[in-house]
């Protein structure tokens, strides 16, 4: 099996958040269209720019063709590229997604000689400096200091495994109110109950791609009331501004989506958030849709800030 180690990194442009930037340079002889530097779960020449793109535009990690997002799950089971998973630990903005994505990283340092590890060491001195969050800065620092040892990575495992476990038995769970709904089993008014207590018991343990995926099924569900579905765009509307972009943006683009759900959040953004908010959106569902690449949202986005200063 060829041995994994990370390919260098080099500063790139700063995304939209201000903190400086990482890219990726593929390892030598693997260019970007290069097989090798692919992975079938995720196509693409280069998930780490991708992943870096998805950073500039405030969004939460998704795989190329944005048909869903990544999950802590997907570092344990699939071959992410190093470079791809060192910029998922800087940029993600699901905490839990960036700690798993130190794992493969840390893995493939114990399991080399002393000597080969100064390229990890410099790669996890830069997700300290870099990482969006403290929680991955101390989990980092906490591997290099111990020299990758294999007690300290079973440790930052354990740690992701007590997060997730209980969350994910809730989403079970949630998942069967979701059925007893689509049978009428279930009415608006509980069901709304149920889903705040849900939503409230997986904040911040939960995958946000898992997250996402459970109100996809919900939106995108004709055997969902259209009237639930009005009261849980309000619910999301009371989201953080990251979070609620995405999960109204995924409604409005989600496959075959009915005209009548797509007006009634695109004028609840408007009325309730205001143009500002609109806007983003707007923009997201462009990108989301392809009609606008990055480079044609940073463009316009200067030239509406040079005209202002007009």
């Amino acid at each position: 099996m060829m041995r994994q180690e990370p390919p260098p990194l080099k500063r790139s442009e700063p995304p939209a958040n201000g903190r400086a930037a990482v890219g990726s340079v593929a390892p030598p002889g693997m260019g970007a269209g290069h097989p090798s530097s692919q992975n079938p779960h995720f196509p693409g020449p280069d998930l780490a720019d991708h992943f870096l793109e998805c950073s500039k535009l405030g969004r939460y990690l998704t795989v190329q063709d944005d048909s869903r997002f990544v999950i802590t799950d997907d570092f344990r089971t699939t071959g992410i590229i190093p470079a791809a998973a060192a910029v998922a630990a800087i940029f993600s903005k699901d905490e839990l997604v960036a700690q798993a994505a130190l794992l493969p990283l840390s893995e493939g340092a114990q399991k080399m000689a002393p000597r080969q590890r100064e390229r990890f060491e410099r790669l996890f001195a830069l997700i300290e400096e870099e990482t969006l969050s403290d929680t991955i800065k101390d989990s980092a620092r906490a591997v290099r200091q111990a020299q990758f040892r294999a007690a300290e990575i079973r440790a930052l495992e354990a740690e992701l495994g007590d997060k997730l476990s209980p969350a994910r038995l809730r989403y079970r769970e949630f998942l069967n109110v979701v059925k007893k709904l689509m049978d009428r089993k279930v009415t608006a008014g509980p069901f709304l109950d149920e889903f705040r207590g849900f939503t409230q018991d997986v904040a911040g343990r939960l995958d946000f791609g898992i997250y996402s995926f459970c109100l996809d099924r919900l939106f995108g569900s004709l055997r969902v009331p259209m009237k639930v579905k009005k009261l849980l765009v309000m619910e999301v509307l009371r989201y953080p501004v990251l979070v609620r972009r995405e999960l109204l943006t995924n409604i409005i683009v989600f496959p075959g989506q009915t005209p009548e759900l797509v007006e009634f959040v695109k004028y609840m953004v408007q009325a309730e958030l205001g143009k500002t908010a609109a806007i983003e959106i707007d923009l997201l569902e462009a990108f989301k849709l392809k009609r606008l690449t990055v480079s044609d949202i940073e463009g316009g986005l200067m030239s509406d800030n040079a005209i202002g200063a007009v």
